[in-house]
This record gives C-alpha cells, structure tokens and sequence, in this order.
C-alpha cells in the first residue's frame, strides 16, 4: 500500500487515474477515497477538490446507472473529513466529523435515493425470508423483524461514516509513512474526546434510540467517534505493554463478530474521557523508569567504595 501511495504522490495524473480508475468500482471505491485524503492533507484544499471532482465522474456515473450511491457518498464523505483534518489538524476533531457525514447521507438517501432505498428494503426481506424459512426447519416458526426505510437509511450512513473514517485514517497512514515514519501510530493512539463531548454523543445517541426501533440504526452513527477513540485507547494499552500485533489481530476478530466487544471498546471511550487512562499508564511508566534507574545507580561502584589498590 506504501507503494500506492509513492505512485499517487508522483504527480497530479498518477493521483488522477488512481482516482477515477477505483471510484466507479464498487469493491475498490475506499481507494480513491484515500487518495482524495491523501492528496488534501499533502497538497491542500484547492488539489483536493480538483482531484475529488474528477472522482466524482464514475462515482456520479454508477449511482445514475446501477443506483448504488455508495461510493459517491463515501467519495465526499471522506473529502469533508480530510478538509476538516487538513485545516483544523486535529484528529479528534475530523473523526467526530463523521456524526455529520452520517447524517447527511442518511437523510440524502431518504431524500434522493428513494428508489434505491426500497430495492435495498426488499433485499433484505428476501434475504430474512430465506433465513427464516432455515430456521424454521427444526418444527418451530421463526418470525423475523424486517427493516424499513428509515433502518436502512441509517444504517447506510453509519455504514458511509465508518468507511469514511477509515478512509480518512488511510490516507493519514499514506502521509505519515512516507513523510513521517511513526507518526500516525502516535497521533492515532492519542485519540481521545473530553467528558462534555462524550456526554453529549452518548445521549444523542440514548435520545435517538428512545424514539423507537426505527432510529437505533441513527444512534450508531453517534457512536462511531467514540467507537474509534475506544479503538485508539485499546492500542495505546497494546503500545504500552509492549504486546505484539497478533494480539490487535486477535482483538479485531473479535470486535467485529462479537457485540459484547463493541460495547466494552465503547464504555472504556468513555471512562477514558473521565479518568484519561494513558495518562495514568505514561505516569507509572515513568515512575518504573525511574525505579530501574534508581536500581542501576544502587547497584552502580561507588567513588568511595573500597578498590583493590587501597586494600
């Protein structure tokens, strides 16, 4: 990927067809969203929007033809987090962005994309018909909540968030690896929302679940910055044990199959925002620093300790 990123680097044409080349596909569309990243957090504003309209064009052209609006919506949600990063220069800032860019697609499709909104109700009707039909098998009936639109719809700018934001981080990657090796490692581990920010994304998304089961798919959208700071304190923890990569590895596994997981990564954000635990961990880190240099200067010779040609 390091070396996708040096080609794109090489040029405005390499970036442009890295650009238009994967944004009218449905399986490599996050790859023109890095590079639209990569390029605005390294060339600026300006190089972003040229690059970025020109992306649009196949992005524009699937959702008219196939009515998929996924990659133009991941397309400019990406863009409007790299514009939030390149001029703010805070992290924290441009991932909690995404509640916004969530939202706007959320209602984008309700509002633009209504006929596509069905055809994505009725796939998953079909798909929990099918599923029922399975279970059923054992004798008992099984009956299934279908989604509806509003489920859908907020489940797909959740969906448009998160990859936004990932995109985003990607292309941040891109930049510090070939401009700053170990940067994003250190800025991404630093990822942490004050208490009143936290409080307010956990009771938007309390308030918007209340309303119904209809809108618990509009709460998730809340949770994603704080989805992504639980992500942030899990690796500084790995980072201060000095634990290896098969151990994030292990942890990712399980995140994305396990709800109870999500939910641990989102309560420690939170009580991350209250009690700030890297913090505490660079304090006793410190304080075993210095009781290892206390031990070396303990048992380091003495001056006035007795050597063999005073005996």
């Amino acid at each position: 990927m390091k070396g996708l990123a040096s080609f794109v680097m090489r040029g405005r044409f390499q970036a442009l067809l890295v650009t238009i080349a994967s944004s009218g596909s449905l399986l490599f569309c996050w790859i023109g969203a890095a590079v639209v990243a990569l390029v605005t957090l390294r060339k600026g504003l300006g190089p972003g929007a040229w690059l970025l309209m020109w992306g649009l064009l196949p992005a524009g052209a699937l959702a008219y033809i196939a009515g998929d609006t996924g990659p133009l919506a991941l397309l400019l949600g990406t863009a409007l987090l790299a514009g939030v990063l390149r001029t703010t220069v805070s992290l924290p800032m441009a991932v909690l962005a995404s509640v916004v860019v969530g939202g706007l697609t959320g209602l984008g499709v309700m509002a633009f994309a209504g006929a596509y909104l069905d055809q994505v109700v009725s796939y998953f009707g079909e798909f929990l018909a099918g599923l029922e039909q399975q279970l059923s098998q054992g004798g008992e009936q099984v009956v299934l909540a279908r989604p509806d639109a509003t489920q859908v719809a907020g489940m797909m700018g959740a969906g448009s968030a998160m990859m936004a934001v990932i995109c985003l981080l990607l292309g941040r990657y891109w930049q510090a690896a070939l401009y700053n090796p170990g940067g994003f490692g250190t800025e991404f581990r630093a990822l942490y929302y004050p208490p009143a920010v936290a409080a307010v994304l956990a009771l938007l998304a309390i308030a918007l679940a209340s309303l119904g089961a209809a809108y618990r798919t509009w709460a998730l959208i809340c949770l994603i910055p704080l989805s992504f700071a639980g992500l942030a304190l899990v690796h500084a923890r790995v980072a201060h044990r000095g634990q290896g990569t098969g151990w994030l590895v292990g942890f990712y596994v399980a995140w994305l199959f396990f709800d109870p997981v999500k939910l641990l990564v989102l309560f420690a954000a939170i009580a991350d925002s209250w009690m700030n635990f890297r913090q505490k961990w660079a304090a006793d880190k410190g304080t075993e620093v210095s009781r290892r240099d206390d031990a070396r200067r303990d048992d380091a010779p003495r001056d006035d300790a007795p050597r063999d040609d005073d005996e």
